[in-house]
């Protein structure tokens, strides 16, 4: 792989990661119009080192907003700690279910299944686009109000989450913010309580990816009949980290500053666009 195309795609994914117009959607049609495989092992652990630097990205920005709200007291950590643990549960919850339903009715129970087989489906990421976008604009037009973070809002921001696991395109920011807003949450609560839901998420889907790669160096080994050495993977996806890390800072800013300036809605429209986009290119 190529220095420009580990850049491009530490760029978008960075971006898209951390802005609701689904990360995913990107990255696949970047790939597609580079030529390059997202079942191989160098793709896979360069995802890997991707989410891992949006993470810190996320950290690195709001760990002053967080230590202020969620550490401020005893009393404080616990309630947000219940909230967050609430939310979680619901999102596995929710996500669990739906890949027990996608496996048993779409697939008939096949043994081979995994959700990664749905991230190649550009229709169902355009629809999922489209779902999104629209829930985006429709949380843009409602009002404002004062109302904290409830015990609530957060399991129906965790359910929320939860749809957005199986389909790519479906941005689980745009989705889980949108939500907080249509709830009566404060914007810049909506989005502090988003972004720490995806610190939680975040290291079981990079252990996820992790383990894929290990496996696919072991298929790969064993037909091959040598071991395969993926050490030479790690600088450019080191160097892939760094740029997903420095673009999500300037994601978070952007997003940040359209949130608190009423111009949320443009997201939205974005990703209607972009799921013709998606149509067009798959």
């Amino acid at each position: 792989m190529h220095f420009l195309q580990i850049l491009i795609l530490a760029i978008v994914q960075g971006a898209a990661e951390l802005l609701p117009v689904s990360s995913s959607a990107h990255v696949i049609v970047a790939e597609k119009l580079m030529g390059l495989d997202p079942t191989t092992p160098e793709m896979t652990m360069l995802l890997v080192m991707l989410h891992t630097g949006t993470m810190f990205a996320a950290i690195v920005y709001f760990w002053k907003a967080w230590v202020a709200t969620y550490f401020s007291s005893l009393s404080a950590f616990r309630t947000n700690a219940l909230r967050i643990v609430a939310a979680t549960a619901a999102t596995g919850v929710v996500g669990l279910a739906l890949l027990f339903i996608i496996k048993r009715v779409v697939f008939r129970n096949a043994s081979g299944f995994e959700i990664e087989h749905l991230f190649g489906n550009t229709t169902l990421m355009a629809v999922s686009l489209i779902a999104a976008g629209v829930l985006i604009i429709l949380a843009a037009r409602i009002r404002e109000r004062s109302d904290d973070l409830t015990l609530r809002s957060s399991i129906w921001i965790g359910a929320v989450q939860g749809l957005c696991l199986p389909f790519r395109g479906f941005s689980r920011s745009g989705a889980t913010i949108s939500t907080g807003l249509a709830m009566g949450v404060s914007r810049r609560r909506a989005e502090e309580f988003s972004f720490a839901l995806a610190v939680v998420l975040t290291p079981p889907v990079i252990a996820k990816e992790a383990w894929r790669l290990y496996q696919a160096a072991h298929v790969q080994a064993v037909d091959s009949g040598h071991a395969v050495n993926t050490m030479h993977l790690i600088g450019p996806s080191l160097v892939g980290m760094v740029f997903s890390f420095l673009a999500g800072l300037l994601a978070l800013r952007w997003l940040s500053k359209w949130l608190e300036q009423g111009r949320w809605h443009f997201f939205g429209i974005y990703c209607l666009v972009a799921a013709c986009v998606v149509l067009a290119v798959g």
